[in-house]
């Protein structure tokens, strides 16, 4: 009978969100998966767990992904960390969980903090419909059509970005969207942790010196849907049907005039004999 796969979530910042349960099963598996073997034994120290640790990251995950999965085949249990949140969000841990899919392996949640949503919790930005969309690739072309391609999104967008790579995305992001309503949102949990809503063309003046610190979640307000442009035909006809309903001409092309954007004197012309 096979083993398995524990997706554990852990601190992005302050060590006393590491959940009860997922030190019981850091513990408690035959091993553990970690994206950094350094990042996650000081992790282990702090908790006084002791535990075997196999390094699983973006340059050797085929590999190791098959030595893991082999392993957990023959029955043992495996928790997979990243070096903080969620494994599997922007994180070499979904090839992982979806190659242990492919084998009917059973792959349980033990949930912890996710830093997107938890940065969209406390921006204040809209988000009842929202989309991550992790790092910008740092290829050029590709970040163009990335950018590109989320122009007319109207969901709330988040996007991951590491301190020094911070300049040049809210430049792209400015030249890209035009100024819309942002929020920075840096160091998570951690001391100096904070929000700073903004604007695009602002953020992108302001920081371009590089001098925002720390781990960052950007979240970008969406596309404003457009309006319709009214003709001036419609207009018209709103004007007449107001006149119909009782109203005097001039009072129904004032009416038509404000609601459709155009002079009332326009519309009162056109309104005929």
């Amino acid at each position: 009978m096979s083993g398995t796969l524990y997706v554990v979530g852990t601190p992005i910042g302050n060590l006393g969100d590491m959940s009860p349960r997922a030190l019981d099963i850091l513990e408690k598996v035959d091993f553990i998966a970690a994206e950094d073997t350094r990042v996650a034994l000081k992790l282990l120290n702090h908790f006084g767990i002791k535990n075997q640790l196999v390094s699983y990251h973006e340059h050797n995950r085929f590999e190791k992904g098959e030595d893991i999965l082999s392993r957990i085949l023959a029955g043992e249990n495996c928790a997979v960390v990243t070096d903080a949140g969620m494994p599997a969000i922007s994180d070499p841990g979904e090839d992982l969980v979806r190659l242990c899919h492919e084998h009917s392996v059973k792959v349980e949640s033990v949930p912890g903090p996710c830093a997107f949503s938890t940065a969209l919790a406390i921006s204040g930005m809209p988000a009842g419909r929202f989309t991550f969309e992790g790092f910008l690739s740092m290829n050029k072309p590709s970040r163009r059509k990335h950018l590109e391609e989320l122009k007319t999104e109207k969901r709330t967008m988040i996007f991951y970005e590491a301190p020094h790579k911070l300049p040049a995305t809210l430049k792209d992001l400015a030249e890209t969207f035009g100024d819309r309503n942002i929020a920075v949102v840096r160091e998570i949990t951690k001391i100096h942790e904070e929000v700073i809503r903004t604007t695009l063309f602002d953020a992108a003046e302001k920081y371009s010196d590089g001098s925002l610190k720390g781990e960052i979640v950007i979240i970008v307000e969406g596309a404003k849907e457009e309006k319709r442009k009214t003709t001036v035909e419609e207009a018209v006809a709103l004007a007449l049907q107001i006149e119909k309903d009782g109203a005097s001409r001039s009072d129904a092309a004032k009416q038509a005039a404000k609601q459709c954007g155009f002079k009332k004197g326009d519309i009162y012309k056109l309104m005929g004999e």
